[in-house]
């Protein structure tokens, strides 16, 4: 099929590059200028692994092309996917004004019929809002196309992005009619069957599940992307809760986690204390989910209360630096880990940047490292003293901190680490090394909902 993408983002660019992975013509735009010249010129405007890959050779084989002829891209395809963003207003509530935007200028540039797609995450009832603004935009002008929508919310993880587009456990469409469900299913097809090469599949691992395809009404469609995203901050926050009672009691917090990830009801899937949930999706869907249930006056003191955790994640763990030096000022820190999380250079709300800006105002210095985000961290924090190794951040530090869960941060010559180190001090915000490894190499050690250390047991008589 035919498929225009609006929207060069995470989302967008992801979706087109395996939409024509599998065999389909798509063509993406973007109204963001700089973003569709880095496309253009070969490069990527972000880190994903596995993406430059897909993108090269659907460029080279011709079923992926980038236009800055807005459009040209409405034009072009049968289906059409809105892929723009939706940051959160000052009250929390979503900004549709780039859908809105998208609308009219489907619109103003069809000359056939379209079948409209929402990917971007948008609230409840906004498939019923875009149909009535094609309605109306579609009066306005002297174009006599006819405009369907749909619903079809994305569940890409940053990171695995990639494999979760083309290998994904679910695909959710909300339709109103069975012609835009006949061609989500053909869109879906190669996918559904699996009928595919992947390129990034390791022949090692077991094949993969096909997916499951659930067809609901546009309103649940949209529903069930918050409702997913909202039960995991909510699970990650109940980690975190469980990791503040262990410390106050003496408990282990990774025995607990271990035992009730354990029942199948619960599941260890993001059952992980630290610093919290960042990045673009999670904050920003429970700021979403809280002001619709609000304004239909649903009681969401729950998820109140999952933000209110999420929020004093980092003033914990500047309590515990805190405690540990006494005085911050003019004291060097060294933070491994700027992106939200691993496999990914977002640093959109990611706590270790937020983080960074407690330890400056304490008056510390930092010395920062990420493998991948430190030419967007420089943007946003422009005093911090960037290095080129983890080794280079620790140097002299008298404190390191764990922010981002890199894997190759558990490789490191750690017994290298503690002599480059002015004081062999660990915060470790994602309890992400082992604890009784780090003393044993000299290191003081603080993980979260980890005891001090650890208890000795007792010999049997």
């Amino acid at each position: 099929m035919r498929v225009s993408i609006l929207g060069c983002g995470h989302v967008g660019l992801v979706t087109g590059a395996c939409l024509a992975e599998v065999g389909h013509e798509v063509m993406c735009t973007d109204n963001d200028r700089a973003k569709l010249g880095v496309l253009e010129q070969g490069g990527l405007p972000f880190y994903e692994p596995g993406l430059a890959g897909i993108v090269d050779r659907n460029l080279r084989v011709q079923r992926l092309s980038f236009t800055r002829n807005l459009g040209e891209a409405v034009r072009f395809g049968d289906v059409i996917f809105i892929c723009v963003g939706t940051p959160p207003l000052r009250n929390g509530d979503a900004d549709l004004a780039a859908l809105d935007a998208a609308a009219k200028l489907i619109v103003t540039e069809s000359q056939t019929s379209k079948l409209v797609v929402e990917k971007s995450t948008v609230p409840a009832q906004t498939g019923q809002r875009l149909r009535q603004a094609l309605a109306v935009y579609a009066r306005q002008s002297t174009l006599r196309s006819s405009f369907r929508v749909a619903s079809n919310p994305e569940f890409l993880r940053e990171g695995t992005a990639v494999f979760d587009s083309l290998h994904p456990e679910r695909i959710v469409i909300g339709v109103q009619d069975e012609t835009a469900e006949l061609q989500l299913r053909g869109i879906y097809s190669p996918i559904l069957e699996q009928s595919f090469s992947c390129p990034i599949h390791d022949p090692a691992c077991p094949p993969t599940p096909p997916p499951v395809l659930l067809v609901t009404d546009i309103n649940s469609s949209e529903l069930i992307k918050h409702a997913c995203n909202t039960f995991l901050a909510l699970k990650i926050s109940y980690a975190n809760l469980i990791a503040d009672i262990c410390e106050k009691t003496g408990a282990n917090v990774d025995q607990v986690i271990e035992a009730m990830g354990l029942d199948p009801r619960i599941g260890p899937a993001f059952l992980r204390p630290g610093l919290g949930f960042g990045g673009f999706c999670l904050p920003k869907d429970i700021q979403a989910f809280l002001r619709l249930g609000e304004r239909a006056g649903i009681d969401v003191s729950l998820l109140h209360a999952v933000e209110n955790i999420n929020r004093r994640r980092v003033e914990s763990l500047m309590q515990k630096l805190h405690q540990a030096l006494w005085v911050i000022q003019h004291k060097c820190i060294a933070v491994l880990g700027l992106s939200f999380k691993p496999d990914t250079d977002d640093i959109r709300f990611a706590p270790a940047l937020d983080l960074i800006r407690q330890i400056l105002d304490a008056g510390g210095e930092v010395r920062a490292y990420d493998p991948q985000a430190i030419e967007k961290a420089k943007a946003e924090l422009p005093t911090v003293t960037y290095c080129e190794s983890a080794y280079q951040a620790a140097q002299g530090a008298e404190a390191l901190i764990i922010a981002t869960e890199w894997e190759q941060f558990r490789q490191l010559d750690w017994a290298l680490m503690r002599e480059t180190m002015g004081r062999p001090l660990i915060l470790d915000g994602r309890n992400f090394l082992q604890a009784n490894t780090m003393r044993t190499l000299g290191f003081e050690y603080y993980g979260v909902g980890r005891p001090l250390e650890e208890p000795a047991r007792e010999a049997i008589a």
